[in-house]
C-alpha cells in the first residue's frame, strides 16, 4: 500500500499541472503531521507553491483541498489554516494500514543485506583504573540502543569497545597497589576486580594530595608541587617503563587489568549490552605514534626543541595540539589517530560514530582536523555522538574522590526498588521465586534504561531512581505494564481468525492506526538523528493512547464479533510494536506483571 506522503505529493504535483500547467513533475512537496491543536491527520504546506499558483497561500490551500477531496478516495475532508492545508484521512485508509501492518512481522524494521552500508559504533570505552559508573551506564545504553536502531534502519552495524588500558591514570592505580596493597587480590578481598583497582586509584589521589600539601607548606609553588610529588614522579616513571616493555611493570599491568576485565564483563552482562569486537589502547597507540612520526617526516607536523611533536591548527582558528611528549610517550590523541586508521583499513565504513560525553567535543573536532592534515580522505566520516552528563539529586560525581554511583550498585538498587513496589501491588503472588526475580530484574533495568534513553542525548540530565520506576507516567514500567496488559488480552482471546474484518475505526482506533503508521518513520528518524529518545517518547505516546483506548472500549466484550476481532488484532499489533520499540532501546518487556 502506498504511503500517504508519496500519495499526496504525487496528487499535489498532478493538481498543479492540471490546474496551472506548471510542469512540476519533480517538485518536492512539504507534508507534515497535523499539529494537535488543529483538526486533521496530515498537513500540506502551501507557502512554497504560490509561485506556481499566483494566488495567496490560503487560496492555494483551498484549491488544492477541493481537488484532493474530489480525486482521492483517501481524503474524507479538509480545512485550511492560513497557508496550511489540513487533510482528514478516511477510515478505510486507516483500516488498510492496520491490515497491512498485521501481515508484516517486520513492519517498521529493515533487514540489512550484503550491500547495506556499514557503520561502526564505539561506546563504553572505559578506563581500567575504576569500575563502571552511572556516566558509563548512559554511554553504554545510548551506544547499544543506537546500534540496534541503525541496524533496524537498514545498516550493517559493528559494535566496538575501546578499552583505555594504558596511560598515566592506569599507572596511578598500579603505583598505589604496589606501595599499599600488601598483595591484595579480588579472591582475597571478595571484591570485584574493577572495584578493587578503583579503590587504589582513589587511594593514590588521596595520598598524592597529602604529598602536595606537604610540599606547598614547605614553600613550593602548588603547580610545581603537583608535578614533583613523589607519587606522581613514580607514576610517570612507571608509564615510561611500561612503554619500554619493562617485564616487571607489564606483568603487574596484565594482572591488574585482568581483574578489571572480569569485573567489566559481569557489569556488561547485567546491563544487557554487548560488543562485536573489543580494541585495546595498548595495541593501537604504537600505530598512532608511527603515523605521527610519518607526518613529521612529511613536514605536516612540528617538533619542538624538547623533542615533543605538535599539530598546528591555528589556521583552523584552533590552537596547537601535542601528539608526542618530550620523552616520546603518547597522548590520547595519538592513540585515537592509530585506532581510526586501523578501523578504516579493516572495514569499508560509511560512518564511524564515537559515543563519548560532551566534555570531549573539542578532542573529536581536533582528531578529525589532524587526520585531514595527515591526508586521510575518510576523516570527514568520523562523527562524535556527544551526550550530556548525568547528575544525581545530590550533585556531580567525581571518580578520583570515590563519589561516583557504581553501576552494579545502581542496578542492585533498581531491582530492589522494583521488588518492593511489585510486592506492594501484590500482583506476582502466584509466581515462583525465580519467575519473580526475573520480573523484578526486567522492571528494574527497564526503568533505569528508559529513564536515561527518553532524554535527548545532547542534554544533561538528572537521574532520579525513585521517579524512574513509577508505574504511571512516562516511565519504562508504565510501557512494560501496557505490553503485559495486551498479552493478557491475547491470552484470554485464545485462537482467533487471521482475517481482519472490514470495520470503520472509531476515533480511538484511528489514533492507534496513525501511531502504527508512524512507526517505520520513527525508526528511520531515530537512526538519522542518532537519538534513542525519538523511539522512547514514541513508545510512551503509543502506550498512553492504547491505555486510553482500553479504558474507553471493551476488546473482548465488544458490541459485535467484527469489532471484537478487529480490536484483538489491533491490540496485538500495538503489543508487537511496543515489544520491537523497547527492544531497540535494549529493554525487555515481561508478559506478566
Amino acid at each position: 500500500m502506498q504511503r500517504l506522503e508519496e500519495l499526496l505529493s504525487s496528487a499535489v504535483r498532478r493538481a498543479l499541472n492540471e490546474l496551472y500547467e506548471t510542469g512540476t513533475a519533480d517538485l518536492p512537496v512539504q507534508i507534515q503531521k497535523t499539529k494537535k491543536e488543529f483538526e486533521g491527520d496530515v498537513t500540506v504546506v502551501t507557502f512554497p507553491l504560490v509561485r506556481f499558483t499566483g494566488i495567496s497561500p490560503e487560496e492555494t490551500a483551498k484549491v488544492l483541498g477541493t481537488y484532493l477531496k474530489k480525486n482521492l478516495a483517501e481524503i474524507s475532508g479538509f480545512n485550511v489554516v492560513k497557508g496550511f492545508l489540513n487533510l482528514n484521512i478516511s477510515g478505510t485508509y486507516w483500516l488498510n494500514v492496520i491490515k497491512e501492518a498485521c501481515k508484516d512481522h517486520y513492519y517498521g524494521i529493515q533487514i540489512p543485506d550484503n550491500n547495506s552500508p556499514t557503520v561502526m559504533v564505539e561506546y563504553s570505552s572505559p578506563n581500567t583504573n575504576k569500575p563502571l559508573h552511572l556516566g558509563h551506564v548512559r554511554n553504554n545504553l545510548i551506544g547499544f540502543s543506537i546500534s540496534r536502531i541503525l541496524e533496524a534502519s537498514g545498516k550493517k552495524v559493528l559494535k566496538v569497545n575501546l578499552v583505555n588500558d594504558r596511560g598515566i591514570h592506569i599507572c596511578k592505580s598500579m603505583v598505589a597497589w604496589k606501595k599499599f596493597g600488601n598483595g591484595e587480590t579480588p579472591d582475597k578481598s571478595g571484591k570485584k576486580g574493577d572495584k578493587l583497582v578503583g579503590d587504589y586509584y582513589v587511594l593514590f589521589d588521596r595520598e598524592f594530595k597529602k604529598q602536595v600539601e606537604q610540599l606547598v607548606e614547605s614553600g613550593e609553588d602548588r603547580k610545581v608541587a603537583e608535578n614533583n610529588a613523589p607519587l606522581m614522579v613514580e607514576a610517570r616513571e612507571m608509564l615510561r617503563k611500561w612503554e619500554s616493555d619493562d617485564p616487571e611493570v607489564t606483568d603487574l599491568w596484565r594482572t591488574m587489568n585482568g581483574w578489571v576485565y572480569e569485573g567489566f564483563d559481569t557489569t556488561y552482562n547485567r546491563l544487557g549490552v554487548s560488543f562485536d569486537r573489543t580494541y585495546y589502547e595498548s595495541e593501537t597507540y604504537k600505530l598512532g605514534r608511527e603515523l605521527v612520526l610519518e607526518g613529521l617526516k612529511k613536514n605536516l607536523l612540528e617538533k619542538e626543541e624538547d623533542g615533543s611533536v605538535w599539530a598546528d591548527l591555528t589556521d583552523k582558528k584552533l590552537d596547537r595540539k601535542i601528539l608526542l611528549r618530550s620523552d616520546g610517550t603518547s597522548v590520547y590523541m595519538t592513540q585515537d589517530i592509530g585506532t581510526a586508521q586501523q578501523r578504516f583499513s579493516e572495514y569499508n565504513l560509511e560512518n564511524h560514530i564515537y559515543v563519548v560525553g560532551n566534555e570531549q567535543n573539542y578532542h573529536f573536532q581536533v582528531l578529525r582536523l589532524i587526520l585531514e592534515k595527515l591526508g586521510f580522505e575518510w576523516a570527514g566520516r568520523l562523527h562524535h555522538l556527544s551526550y550530556g552528563m548525568v547528575e544525581l539529586p545530590g550533585g556531580k560525581m567525581k571518580s578520583r574522590e570515590g563519589t561516583v554511583v557504581d553501576a552494579d550498585d545502581l542496578i542492585d538498587e533498581m531491582i530492589f526498588t522494583a521488588k518492593t513496589m511489585s510486592d506492594e501491588l501484590g500482583k506476582l503472588s502466584e509466581y515462583s521465586d525465580s519467575e519473580k526475580e526475573n520480573i523484578y530484574r526486567q522492571i528494574g533495568l527497564g526503568a533505569l534504561k528508559y529513564f536515561i534513553l527518553k532524554v535527548d542525548p545532547k542534554k544533561n540530565m538528572l537521574f532520579d531512581p525513585q521517579e524512574s520506576i513509577d508505574f504511571n507516567g512516562n516511565t519504562g514500567p508504565f510501557i512494560q505494564y501496557t505490553f503485559a496488559r495486551i498479552q493478557s488480552v491475547l491470552r484470554n482471546a485464545g485462537n482467533v481468525e487471521t482475517e481482519i474484518p472490514d470495520v470503520t475505526p472509531n476515533s480511538k482506533e484511528t489514533t492507534l492506526a496513525r501511531l502504527i503508521y508512524q512507526f517505520p518513520e520513527i525508526v528511520v528518524a531515530a537512526g538519522e538523528e542518532q537519538d534513542p529518545s525519538v523511539i522512547a517518547n514514541y513508545m510512551y505516546e503509543l502506550a498512553k493512547e492504547f491505555n486510553q483506548f482500553y479504558h474507553d472500549h471493551s476488546i473482548l466484550s465488544a458490541e459485535n464479533d467484527a469489532s471484537r476481532l478487529f480490536r484483538i488484532h489491533l491490540a496485538g499489533k500495538v503489543g508487537e510494536i511496543v515489544e520491537k520499540g523497547m527492544w531497540l532501546l535494549g529493554i525487555e518487556v515481561p508478559e506478566r506483571m
